[in-house]
């Protein structure tokens, strides 16, 4: 029996967060993070993780991050936290006048996406700079908490002429009754859709990337959400009404669930 994660426990440069340090999330919080579920002290898609906090240093900061200290950081505060179990958050800031980065880990109990069919609203949003995941977004939130004002679960980002990208925090997919479709289109490329892209072609079922319009969901099946909490199917968008399909929704469950658990 594993010992319950605090509400939230967070860890600076490895020691417990102190006042100082939280003023930089709290009035600098220009940087990156990834989100990942740890359970027994390991994590689906590490590598992908390590990549994509490297990828935002590099890009927003022109520092390279050593993917051994960051997994260094995230066991230490899940020791400090005297967890194995856990929703886990690594930031990125580079605060002004620095030279190096500084490095937040966030611990909170462990998460799972609820498999109840999720109703989205889409709205008129797009990132920008989608490929970057970072904190702070306005726009997300703000659409996030109208969807849910208005009766949805989710909002579905979309650009002029009602293309659609991403969730406001997850990704989408489609069925077509042969593919699964991704939006092809700049957003993030989350690390659950990235297990699935590789696991479907893995099992011979690769998915297709194309571009989705708001006016064209009636031709597809079915459709299903992403993100680092599981997977879930689609039941309407706006007005379009989804079926879930068992089959799809199995399928995507097998191989996500296959995908190896890596040690922290």
């Amino acid at each position: 029996m594993t010992t319950p994660a605090p509400a939230l426990y967070v860890e600076v440069d490895g020691h417990p967060a102190t006042e100082a340090d939280l003023r930089i999330p709290a009035f600098f919080n220009y940087g990156h993070f990834t989100a990942m579920q740890i359970r027994d002290g390991k994590v689906r898609g590490l590598a992908l993780h390590l990549a994509r906090l490297d990828g935002a240093s590099r890009e927003l900061f022109e520092l390279a991050l050593d993917g051994e200290h960051v997994r260094g950081l995230i066991r230490h505060a899940l020791g400090g936290a005297g967890v194995r179990d856990a929703s886990a958050r690594v930031h990125g800031f580079l605060p002004p006048g620095d030279t190096e980065s500084t490095l937040m880990v966030t611990v909170r109990p462990p998460a799972r996406m609820s498999a109840e069919p999720k109703s989205l609203m889409s709205v008129p949003y797009a990132r920008v700079v989608p490929h970057i995941k970072r904190p702070g977004e306005f726009g997300q939130t703000y659409y996030g908490l109208l969807a849910g004002r208005s009766g949805f679960d989710e909002a579905l980002l979309t650009a002029p002429g009602g293309v659609v990208t991403e969730g406001a925090i997850t990704n989408i997919g489609f069925w077509d009754g042969t593919s699964v479709v991704w939006p092809q289109a700049p957003a993030l490329i989350g690390i659950t859709m990235a297990l699935l892209e590789s696991g479907l072609a893995g099992a011979g079922r690769p998915s297709v990337r194309r571009p989705v319009t708001l006016d064209g969901l009636g031709s597809y099946r079915a459709a299903f959400l992403t993100n680092s909490q599981g997977i879930a199917p689609v039941r309407r968008i706006d007005d379009t009404e989804f079926a879930v399909d068992e089959e799809l929704m199995g399928r995507l469950a097998q191989v996500y669930e296959g995908t190896a658990w890596d040690t922290v």
